[in-house]
């Protein structure tokens, strides 16, 4: 038989990977030959020993001959629970090449972000988003990346790695197409399960056909790698039992050929049979036996760098195992002749290495429960004092045995916390679910779970109803901190789709509390969420009580300003007089601005209440205060890194904002990002229903009907609605698509089902629910009495709420119904009022309408040049397809008239 021989390069762990080598080199060679080039990744999958480690080596080898940077990380079996620990390793070089003020300029606005969670910078106060800390490293590497060309980055035992990293990895290699960058991941198939195997699956689908699984050696191949290592008189019995006994595993065989070389067995069929036991010495407790006859310190030594299990320093490892400096030194020499550990490659903070994961996973199961735990809480101490802080600790404390120690319930906490700060809340909620095992004494156990519960509120809004429930039912929680609890909660009910119980469950702590600043808090939050409850039941008599609490409201404190945003907000969704809804909102505010603690990024009231505010401003025609705020909450979650929810909801209130204004391509683009960040929290939430309406609606208003359509049917914009109300109202928005393409009677039913639920509602605003204009288009023909009294209900609502918008739309749907004359002086008086409007579209369908009844070729001209002017493509159409009907010369040169 043929022996199968690796390139001559390659070292003993590469036979039968020459395609797998080839491969690596083409695509190095592909990053060196163009900087402007897609970077590229490749996915090598294969069982413990199958020689993914030793191929990685070869990338190494191979990159850097050809001139290349490269970064390496590996993870660990015992170190999945420390988040960020594989990029930290990934990013060593660069961070530790840059000083401080240089790693600044390159991260820019994303090292306040990124920085904690790379260890270069302290953390700040609260939670920093997991979302942004995430895109804050994608930004982080991208850049270093391009500072660093060509750059190579090779992830071994990726199945190990951390959920952090796993999701940067992801979030980067969507990446990867404006990068010209190579990465090299390893992973075993099988094995994990839950977000990291989702995270692993998606990496692999990134890569295509560029996902290698490694097979066992063949016997002709171990065969060869027998005789080219013990020397060509290996004949061919003792080569076939090596196979047999190593199944063909490449790193089992080549640690069996050392035995066999350093015990000077003769590579015969007479001493064939002793392979057996050499093989078992290599691995699980062979390994430990052999590892015994080292001596008890040397063990201890092992042991030691078992469970710190990454940067192993002598120094600690000695401490971790009783020994002395000069003991720990030589033990570490052993364990290096044994092949057991070795330096690192490249060096790291760590002195030492196990050779091959699987050696140091033999070494951790042998030590016995009892010893590991105790060993576990010694290296917690270890780590602690080294100065490295609680959470490096952590996964050290999660470890230990639970015997109510009040010291270590404490120190979780704390490790959580940090956690918290730099965006890992699975790791702080690792920590918080260890302690309630302790248990916590009773006094601090309701703290606690308040705790777990706040760590785990935008992960896991079920798991975070359920410690908060319990925590409230628990003593403990009282004062600021119970109304907290009761206030996350509600939150999390939101998040859960559970709107109805959330408010039950505010109203009923406030009737708890005698009046004070506690229950005006409480009852702001009732009343804010029935505020933005679409459901078919509210509160008797809300907006009465409402109304009659913001009666003795002055704006003192940040409740009361709540109550007074909450009064705005209801009376601007009532319809009621424009006027009265901004005097409230004004009243809010401080000097003309948010209130200290009542800021975007402020977490005592939360993002739904600052975006009621915006929105009454958005629809009283006060586009500049709500245009201010819309891009305040931009800043502010971009600057802090909320790259999350938050985010999303912001790009999609400030595409509303640009829509009311009548800048579409700009409402587009924003609409775009926020549903783009949307996808990525998740669909079916309110944030996801806004993003697609407002992007929707657009569409529509710009005349992008087929792409209107698909868009809804790619996002679902579709009934069933969300128990939360949407702005504008989802019902009108799609009954209108559904008119637009043709699909009257659906259009019609959709109108119908919109009128019915804001008569439940209350909800009489004509501009944030104008279902009433276009279902009166809709009836013009068939039932045009219908449609007269529709448009004359509309004209009321309208005169009642008093904006230019509203009456100027009202008339613009009355003057479509008419004939002659009368219709001509109804769109005159649309044209007169949105004129005096802040939304430029409303003004341009209304100029080129009454171009068209009044035959006029300058008014046609005027609506083509702010149809223009908007990106409102279907208007501008059907200005022109009017012009050349009147003949008018030089269609769409008319110049524009500068607007009052």
């Amino acid at each position: 038989m043929t022996e199968v021989r690796p390139a001559a390069t390659a070292s003993a762990s590469l036979w039968e990977r020459e395609r797998e080598v080839a491969a690596i080199a083409e695509a190095v060679e592909t990053l060196c030959a163009d900087r402007s080039s897609s970077g590229h990744l490749l996915v090598l999958r294969g069982e413990a020993g199958f020689g993914k480690t030793a191929l990685l080596a070869e990338t190494r080898r191979i990159a850097e001959s050809r001139g290349c940077v490269v970064w390496s990380a590996r993870g660990g079996e015992t170190l999945r629970s420390v988040p960020f620990n594989v990029v930290r390793q990934l990013l060593q070089p660069a961070l530790l090449s840059l000083h401080p003020e240089e790693a600044r300029e390159y991260l820019g606005d994303w090292y306040d972000i990124a920085g904690p969670a790379l260890g270069i910078l302290e953390p700040g106060e609260g939670h920093a988003d997991p979302q942004g800390v995430c895109d804050g490293l994608v930004a982080a590497v991208t850049r270093l990346a391009r500072r660093d060309y060509p750059l190579v980055l090779l992830i071994d035992d990726a199945h190990w790695a951390d959920q952090e990293t796993l999701r940067w990895l992801v979030a980067f290699v969507e990446r990867l197409d404006e990068l010209s960058v190579l990465v090299v991941v390893a992973r075993r198939p099988g094995e994990i399960k839950g977000d990291a195997a989702r995270h692993l699956d998606v990496i692999g689908q990134a890569a295509g056909r560029a996902v290698t699984s490694l097979s066992a050696l063949t016997p002709p191949a171990v065969a060869g790698l027998t005789r080219a290592t013990l020397g060509p008189h290996a004949d061919a019995a003792f080569c076939r039992e090596v196979w047999a006994v190593t199944d063909g595993n490449p790193y089992e065989t080549v640690e069996l050929l050392a035995k066999v070389r350093d015990s000077e067995l003769e590579a015969s069929e007479s001493s064939a049979g002793e392979l057996r036991a050499l093989n078992r010495a290599a691995r699980g407790g062979g390994l430990v036996d052999r590892l015994e006859k080292l001596g008890v310190d040397a063990t201890k030594f092992a042991m030691a760098a078992a469970i710190l299990g990454a940067d192993i320093s002598v120094e600690e490892a000695a401490l971790l195992a009783g020994l002395g400096r000069d003991d720990a030194a030589r033990c570490a020499e052993l364990l290096r002749n044994a092949r057991i550990l070795t330096e690192p490659v490249p060096a790291g903070d760590g002195d030492l290495e196990f050779v091959h994961p699987l050696i140091a996973s033999a070494v951790y199961d042998s030590i016995p429960t009892g010893l590991r735990t105790a060993m576990h809480g010694i290296a917690a101490q270890v780590v602690s004092d080294a100065g490295k802080g609680l959470a490096a600790a952590s996964r050290h404390l999660l470890q230990v045995h639970a015997e109510g120690d009040e010291e270590l319930v404490e120190q979780l906490r704390e490790a959580a916390r940090e956690h918290l700060a730099v965006g890992a809340p699975d790791a702080a909620r690792r920590c918080l679910e260890r302690a309630l095992q302790e248990p916590p004494a009773p006094e601090v156990h309701a703290h606690v779970l308040y705790e777990l519960g706040c760590a785990t509120l935008l992960t896991a809004p079920a798991k975070t109803i359920g410690h908060l429930r319990t925590a409230l039912a628990m003593p403990g929680l009282d004062g600021t901190e119970r109304v907290d609890a009761v206030y996350r909660l509600s939150q999390a009910l939101l998040h859960n789709d559970q709107l109805g119980e959330a408010v039950r469950t505010v109203e009923a702590e406030a009737a708890r509390h005698a009046p004070g600043p506690a229950r005006l808090r409480l009852q702001a939050v009732q009343f804010m969420w029935e505020g933005v409850y679409a459901g078919e039941t509210t509160t008797p008599h809300r907006s009465e009580r409402l109304a009659e609490l913001v009666g003795t409201c002055t704006g003192r404190d940040n409740a009361e300003r709540a109550l007074l945003i909450l009064r705005g907000f209801d009376a601007m969704t009532h319809g009621e007089n424009a006027e009265e809804v901004a005097e409230f909102c004004d009243r809010a505010l401080v000097n003309g601005g948010l209130a200290p603690g009542l800021g975007w990024t402020d977490q005592e009231w939360g993002i739904e209440l600052l975006m009621m505010l915006a929105s009454s401003y958005a629809y009283t025609d006060r586009l500049d205060r709500a245009d201010a705020l819309f891009n305040e909450a931009l800043r502010a979650y971009s600057s802090a890194g909320w790259s999350g929810g938050h985010l999303a909801l912001a790009h999609a209130y400030l595409g509303l904002g640009l829509r009311r204004r009548g800048r579409l391509k700009e409402a587009e683009e924003s609409l775009r990002e926020s549903l783009r960040v949307a996808e990525r929290v998740g669909r079916g939430l309110p944030l996801y229903w806004s993003a697609t309406c407002n992007l929707v609606d657009t569409l529509l208003v710009r005349g992008h009907v087929a792409e209107a359509w698909e868009t809804a049917e790619q996002y679902g914009f579709a009934p069933p609605y969300p128990s939360t109300i949407v702005l504008p109202d989802p019902r009108s928005v799609r009954g209108r698509l559904l008119l637009a393409v043709g699909r009257v009677k659906e259009g019609v039913n959709e109108l119908e089902a919109a009128e019915k639920a804001a008569a439940v509602r209350g909800h009489l605003n004509p501009v944030m629910v104008p279902w009433a204009v276009d279902l009166a288009r809709a009836l013009a023909t068939e039932d045009p009495a219908r449609a007269n009294r529709l448009v004359s209900e509309a004209r009321r609502q309208a005169e009642r709420f008093g904006t230019a918008t509203a009456i100027g739309e009202a008339l613009r749907c009355a003057a479509a119904l008419e004939t002659g004359q009368r219709a001509v002086r109804l769109a005159q008086q649309a044209v007169d009022l949105l004129e005096l409007s802040p939304c430029l579209y409303e003004h341009a369908a209304a100029r080129v309408e009454y171009g068209i009844l009044s035959r006029s070729v300058s008014e046609l001209g005027r609506g083509l040049s702010l149809a223009r002017s908007c990106g409102a493509d279907g208007l501008v159409d059907k200005a022109q397809q009017a012009l050349r009907a009147m003949g008018a010369p030089q269609v769409g040169l008319v110049p524009g008239q500068t607007r009052r």
